[in-house]
């Protein structure tokens, strides 16, 4: 290849302000960081330091868990990055996080835990259900898919002023395909399905 092609080819892919800002929203408010937010959150404001103290065990085993085992793979070489942007490594991620929810969502119901915040831990396990059957096909975006269950969450419990963060969801969306991370249409799809599933789960359980 010619300097002049390499130059081009090195000025097509440079970050531009627009992927930049794309990043940021990917990396900074990714499903990990929502969910350890809106746990702490919930648990606070429904139920003070007993809530708090019961997020912090769901949000232990929804976030930072499935976060140490990405970390892992991404330290072993079976994972290529924190987003686990390959869809078929995301077959054997999902049923992971699936069981760290299942566990603490089963030690919650056994402890008598506040009932928000269990019903929040069987909404994510829920969720993670029809991502997981879609993934075998599509990579539906779990981003937009935790932030669109988390704010209808938050919006049943804490009331529909909390909807107007929905706004955020399509910021997310946004970001994802700006970073060819996914397509238009798989940030919608997962947008209503985690705000479908989780918010009827959250709905029935608490």
């Amino acid at each position: 290849m010619t300097t002049e092609a390499t130059e081009a080819t090195e000025a097509a892919t440079a970050p531009t302000s627009r992927t930049l800002w794309a990043r940021r929203v990917t990396d900074g408010v990714e499903p990990k960081n929502v969910i350890i937010a809106v746990c702490l959150m919930m648990g606070a404001v429904r139920y003070g330091w007993t809530g708090l103290a019961w997020a912090a065990f769901a949000a232990l085993f929804a976030a930072v868990v499935p976060t140490l085992f990405i970390q892992r793979g991404i330290r072993k070489g079976t994972l290529e990055d924190r987003h686990v942007g390959h869809r078929q490594r995301r077959l054997t991620v999902i049923p992971f996080i699936m069981g760290s929810v299942a566990l603490s969502f089963a030690v919650m119901l056994w402890a008598d835990a506040p009932h928000d915040l269990t019903a929040m831990v069987a909404a994510m396990f829920a969720s993670l259900v029809p991502i997981l059957v879609i993934t075998v096909r599509w990579k539906v975006s779990i981003h937009t898919a935790v932030a669109s269950g988390a704010v209808v969450c938050l919006g049943i419990a804490l009331g529909p002023l909390w909807l107007l963060l929905y706004p955020g969801v399509a910021l997310i969306g946004w970001s994802r395909v700006v970073l060819r991370d996914h397509t238009l249409a798989q940030t919608i799809v997962g947008a209503l399905v985690g705000g479908l599933t989780a918010g009827l789960t959250f709905w029935l359980a608490r």
